[in-house]
């Protein structure tokens, strides 16, 4: 059989979405469940993509077929496409399986010519209906179909309003309307050189070509990078007979969510326009109504559509944003797709669909994003009296903050940047770290690279389902909409000028408060939220997952103070997977001691003399950790780095030396000579770790019995304790067994002092250098009783990067496809996870009691722990604030690959 590249609405169903798309699978859904939908046919994705792969060319027999859906669709109406007595009018919209709001073309109003528009207005009997339909047609085809600069024509429509002296487009009269679509097709002749098209069968053409080839336009590959989706999954059409929402006073349009989108409460939320497209409300060219309002001037229209929005819910059993059109008293429903959220909004939602019955906990687990979990910690102003609008500035001065603006709180959280007014500014500023805002008269979907650059956005138009509002809570990105309907602010001459006479140049910083929608001067103090009741509720689900299925896979956190194991103990870590003991020795008491037992290296008693100075800073520091871990594992890793890191920069104390002309036998000199002889040319493949250790016993004895003084000290408090000493930078087994004797020997010592026995202990390595990988059952039978994969160092010597230096060509790479993911964000599952499958089966061997885990910054990264999991690791470990993502991300791994048997 001919494949079959067009189906009506009739003869789709939701489940068909990956070749309709999503718009049109639900809109065949919604027909079949007898919902009121203009009808209609789609276009399948298979479509676009061959017609992407060949040249932008439509597929053999695709037009032939979309002709024969039109001869039914004009049959099923009783109207011909552009007749000139009662015209068939048709809408030509995008809808990719996965939603890209915005983000490709639609077009409204196709079959529209000079004389079906006399037809309309004739049938209708309300010329002005027809000719604003006809000017918006034209400039919605010169713009989507023939690209054509829209700024023009919209110059040429503010002009008649300046003309007439009207703000609304809606006071403009049909001799205004004749007048501007005249305007508008001599601009459009000027700027296409040709007339514009009367043939209706040759402008669904051009728009069928337009929707396909927008699949690759700038706006629509940015966002899918930004989101991770495919690009190869290609866009559905969708022809689907037109209703009009600008058809007089009892006619409007409207897009609204089921639930409220920022909060999750359980309540209508959206927008509508009397006497309008479904473009003006997305669009902010009007500011709209809110919902509720539809209740009090179109009662039974609000019913009708309270009914379908609760009926859509429990089939769908999600929240629905939906757009509609009334029509003369006629309620139409025009989409359906589950609504983006804020991370809020997200766990609110699914916690409450859980307690209603219509979801269970794992589907809830499942609807989650790490994104929404990040979302969830919006930072918050960090007001010093919330009710003044005061906070401290750096010098902890009370400072009244200066409001500029008020608008709507289109996406919550709070944000402080440089302003700038283009997308191309704020991006071109973030590239440069610069944190940023963006202020605009409103957004649109050319815009995405700017929006997703900055830290917040706030726009003179647009309502709470505007562009700004819905990318912004999807991106999880905080905004302020209709700054300049609510409270007047405008942007103009370089300037924001905002309330009480502010203003504020482009560069200069200010602040946003998306809860509360009002935007400061300056820069304000920030600080972090803390999780939702709902969302820790739907991470004790997801602990709950990967213990049970997952037979303990669980996350612990690098952590190398009591601070940050205490928070991440708060955000549910399972214990400590990495502290760095090297980081305790930076400190500015302890360091001077660090630099002499460096000087005196070849000196064995004053080199243990200093080591040994340290032991008391390191057991204070391990037991305020171990007390932190509330008896949960905390693995505490031996000195990693090389000694030239703890003295100070050859240059400068040269610099020092020659300005005070200080002789050869002066501390500085001294120090110069340790200096030069502890520089490697290579320090990461130098002398470091285990290497340095064995070199210089005495630091594995101090710190292990830092270790384990502080161990018993908490124990004797009455508080469990598990310590695991990891012995960093091993590549062979007898390394390992070198350093385990003397932790060993440690142990023993200290357990007969301290006149007490650790109940639980382990010794284990760090697994980063290639060879441990290879012979990880060699090393487990040393002795070895856990291994922690330090995926940084990994990737560095498996691929033969240097972390520091490849972010030089990682770009390129990505861009060129040689690589997927930077290896230092995802794991490089082909070849390093290769060689950590092989690690896990080697360890195995060697000890099947072993314990493996990971704690390189990939540790909380979403696919590299569904790698984990996969490749029979038994936790993974990131820092602190990570935490929560990855005990979702866990669960996820657990749920999409199956239980562990």
């Amino acid at each position: 059989m001919a494949k079959k590249y067009v189906y009506s609405f009739e003869e789709g169903s939701a489940k068909m979405k990956d070749l309709l798309g999503g718009k049109g699978a639900n809109l065949a859904e919604m027909t079949g469940l007898g919902i009121p939908v203009p009808p209609g046919f789609t276009i399948t994705t298979e479509a676009c993509i061959e017609y992407l792969k060949n040249n932008n060319t439509f597929p053999k027999g695709m037009m032939e077929e979309v002709e024969k859906a039109l001869a039914a669709l004009e049959k099923k109406m009783g109207k011909k496409l552009g007749d000139k007595k009662d015209p068939l009018l048709v809408s030509v919209r995008s809808g990719a399986k996965i939603s890209m709001p915005g983000m490709m073309d639609t077009v409204l109003n196709l079959g529209l010519n000079d004389e079906a528009v006399q037809g309309l207005a004739k049938v209708s009997g309300d010329e002005r209906f027809a000719y604003d339909s006809y000017r918006r047609f034209i400039m919605m085809f010169s713009d989507i179909v023939k690209g054509l600069d829209r700024k023009k024509f919209d110059e040429v429509f503010d002009a008649m309003k300046k003309k007439r002296g009207v703000k609304n487009d809606t006071d403009l009269t049909a001799d205004d309307l004749k007048e501007v679509v005249k305007q508008f097709k001599e601009l459009y002749k000027k700027l296409s050189g040709s007339e514009f098209p009367q043939d209706p069968k040759e402008q669904l053409i051009d728009a069928i070509h337009a929707v396909f080839s927008s699949w690759n336009n700038e706006r629509a590959i940015n966002y899918r990078n930004h989101e991770g989706i495919p690009h190869d999954i290609g866009t559905a059409v969708n022809v689907q007979s037109m209703v009009y929402g600008n058809l007089g006073e009892n006619s409007a349009t409207g897009v609204a969510f089921t639930r409220n989108p920022s909060t999750g409460e359980k309540k209508r939320f959206g927008e509508y326009l009397p006497q309008a497209q479904g473009e003006d409300v997305v669009a902010g060219v009007r500011t709209p109504h809110p919902i509720e309002q539809l209740k009090e001037e179109m009662p039974e229209m609000y019913k009708v559509f309270d009914e379908i929005c609760e009926k859509l819910e429990r089939h769908y059993k999600d929240v629905q944003d939906i757009e509609f059109t009334i029509q003369q008293g006629k309620f139409y429903m025009l989409q359906t797709r589950t609504g983006k959220r804020t991370g809020v909004a997200a766990a609110k939602i699914a916690y409450d669909l859980v307690q209603e019955g219509l979801i269970d906990k794992k589907t809830a687990v499942r609807r989650i994003t790490p994104r929404d979990v990040e979302n969830t910690l919006f930072p918050q102003i960090d007001w010093h009296n919330p009710k003044q609008k005061t906070y401290l500035d750096e010098n902890g001065k009370e400072v009244k903050a200066e409001e500029f603006a008020k608008g709507l709180p289109a996406s919550p959280g709070a944000a402080a940047g440089k302003v700038y007014f283009t997308a191309d500014k704020a991006k071109e500023e973030a590239d440069k770290g610069e944190k940023v805002i963006l202020a605009a008269e409103e957004t649109t979907p050319e815009d995405f690279h700017g929006m997703a650059a900055a830290e917040g956005i706030i726009t003179e138009r647009g309502g709470m389902t505007s562009h700004a509002a819905v990318v912004s809570r999807q991106i999880g990105t905080t905004c302020i909409a209709g700054a300049g309907d609510v409270s007047g602010m405008s942007i103009h001459e370089g300037k924001i000028h905002g309330q009480n006479g502010i203003k504020i140049a482009e560069g200069e910083w200010v602040s946003l408060d998306g809860f509360e929608a009002r935007a400061y001067k300056g820069k304000l103090p920030l600080k972090k939220a803390e999780l939702s009741k709902e969302m820790e509720t739907i991470l004790k689900w997801a602990d709950e997952i990967a213990t049970k299925e997952g037979k303990g896979f669980h996350v612990r956190t690098n952590a190398d103070k009591p601070d940050q194991t205490k928070q991440a103990i708060a955000y549910g870590a399972k214990g400590v997977g990495l502290t760095r003991t090297e980081h305790m020795f930076m400190e500015k008491n302890r360091l001077p001691i660090v630099q002499k037992m460096i000087l005196a290296r070849n000196e064995q008693e004053k080199r243990r003399k200093y080591v040994f100075e340290l032991l008391p800073f390191q057991r204070e520091d391990f037991e305020g950790i171990f007390r932190a871990a509330k008896g949960y594992p905390v693995i505490i890793r031996l000195i990693d780095p090389p000694l030239h890191e703890f003295l100070p920069d050859e240059i400068e104390l040269l610099e020092k030396i020659w300005k005070n002309n200080l002789p050869n036998d002066s501390e500085e000199a001294v120090l110069l000579q340790s200096v030069r002889a502890t520089a490697e040319s290579n320090p990461m493949l130098g002398f470091r770790g285990v290497r340095l250790c064995l070199a210089i016993p005495e630091l594995i004895e101090m710190q292990a019995r830092a270790i384990l003084e502080a161990a018993c000290n908490v124990q004797k408090e009455g508080q469990e304790v598990y310590p695991e000493i990891m012995v960093p930078v091993v590549g062979f087994a007898k390394e390992f067994e070198l350093a385990k004797e003397i932790i060993l020997k440690t142990k023993e010592e200290v357990e007969k002092e301290k006149k007490t026995k650790l109940k639980k202990f382990k010794v284990g390595t760090m697994i980063e250098v290639p060879r441990a990988a290879l012979t990880a059952e060699e090393i487990a039978k040393a002795g070895a009783e856990f291994y922690s994969v330090g995926s940084n160092d990994m990737t560095q010597m498996l691929l033969g990067f240097s972390r520091d230096d490849a972010g030089k060509f990682i770009p390129l790479y990505l861009k060129l496809g040689i690589l997927e993911e930077d290896p230092f964000v995802s794991l490089e599952q082909a070849g390093v996870g290769k060689i950590l499958r092989i690690m896990v089966e080697g360890a195995h061997k060697g000890n099947p009691d072993i314990e493996i885990g990971i704690c390189g910054e990939q540790g909380g990264e979403p696919k590299s722990i569904d790698f984990c999991y996969r490749a029979g690791f038994d936790y993974v470990s990131c820092s602190p604030l990570r935490v929560p993502v990855a005990r979702l991300a866990a669960a996820h791994a657990v749920i999409n690959n199956g239980p562990r048997k």
